[in-house]
Formats: structure tokens, sequence, C-alpha cells
């Protein structure tokens, strides 16, 4: 079922309005048709990056407590042992995926469980495959205690063309594996932090889709 995300109804609208006023003004006062054509045709193309970008396909989501799913459509971009500082301050295995705009951009837990901690961090806004952009651009950073991986980190990255990070976990509440964590508006990344004992399911450069492609595995 094809919908449209909350986040996106006021932009959506907007839009909608925006477009409007563009071919009606074309139509009165533009009197070349090739001219004409381009603007109405720009026009449409927009309208459609726009709902493209909101929208919020409903899923058969295969929940699983011994798996760690992608909490959001894109490409797989970086997967190395790192020191995570914020949190845990030791080593973790950090697996990204980086968002074009043209993916659907809604966040889902990768694991359920209990949050623990959620933050949200106002910063720079860095490319979002910056080397910098994890610790430095606008950013959330949310951890689920699940029953076999711990404590597991995901972090929502704002990029260069998204200005707003929305973040709907509340600590000390308890959620459901692949229900919406949040939303980032216009491309970026997010960075999950597993156990190093966690059994990685993907590879570089591997598309992944929110809720429903494997990351890692208990086994």
């Amino acid at each position: 079922m094809f919908m449209f995300h909350k986040e996106g109804y006021k932009i959506i609208v907007l839009t909608f309005i925006l477009v409007s006023a563009i071919v009606l003004a074309t139509n009165a006062f533009i009197e070349l048709n090739w001219l004409r054509f381009l603007i109405f045709a720009a026009a449409l193309i927009f309208l459609f990056l726009i709902l493209q970008f909101f929208r919020n396909p409903k899923r058969p989501h295969a929940l699983n407590n011994e798996n760690v799913l992608s909490p959001v459509d894109g490409k797989v971009v970086v997967i190395e042992e790192v020191f995570e500082k914020e949190y845990f301050n030791d080593k973790r295995l950090q697996i990204s995926v980086f968002m074009s705009p043209l993916n659907v951009h809604v966040t889902r837990y990768p694991v359920g469980g209990n949050i623990v901690y959620s933050k949200y961090h106002p910063g720079k806004y860095l490319v979002a495959w910056h080397p910098k952009a994890s610790e430095e651009n606008e950013r959330t950073t949310v951890v689920v205690n699940n029953s076999n991986f711990g404590d597991v980190l995901h972090r929502q990255i704002a990029g260069a063309l998204a200005k707003r990070i929305v973040n709907y976990a509340k600590t000390d509440t308890t959620v459901e594996q692949a229900a919406e964590s949040g939303f980032i508006k216009f491309g970026s990344r997010v960075d999950v932090y597993l156990p190093l004992d966690a059994k990685v399911k993907v590879k570089l450069n591997d598309k992944v889709t929110g809720g429903i492609s494997v990351l890692a595995a208990t086994k």
C-alpha cells in the first residue's frame, strides 16, 4: 500500500499550491508553447520528487529477535570496527547505510527492546559520507537494550541537504523491531553500532531495505 509520511504533509500541500500557481501563471503569461511546456514539465518533476521523497510504503516486516534489521533504505557504505565514544566508550562494530534523496527516509528500530538512551545533537551539515559527519553533523543517538544483542545504538546523521531530523524515541519505553524511530528530511545516513561478535550479513555497496534487510545476526 502506497502512503505518505506525516512529516511530509505540510510540505506536500505547500508544493501543490506552488506548482498550481506556477501552472496558472505560465498559462496566463507565457505565450511560447515550448517555454510553457518546459515550465510545466519542471513543475511536475519537482512535485513528483517531493511525493517520492515522503512516500511511506507499508511492508511485511520480517521480525526476528536474532537479527538486526536495516533501519533505513539505502546502500551500505561502512562496515568496520570503531571506538564509539558517546555512549559505549569502547569498540563496536559499525554498519552505516547512506540514503539518497530518492530513498524512503523513514528510520526504523533495528532491534526491539527497551530504549535506554535518546539524545539530539545540533551540528553542522557536512556531506553524509564525510569522516567527521557522525561527530560534527546534526544527529540523534538512540540506544535500545535487546535481549540477544545487549545495547544496540543507531544514529541518524544529517547531510548537506538534510536540515531536520525527527526522533520519536523516548527513554524507558519498549519498542518493537521495525517500528518507526524517526525521519530525516532530504538525504543522509544512519549508523548502527553492534557488539563485536555480531555476525555481519551484508557487504559494502549492498542495497538494503529498512525493516526488511538483515544487517547482522547472532549466528
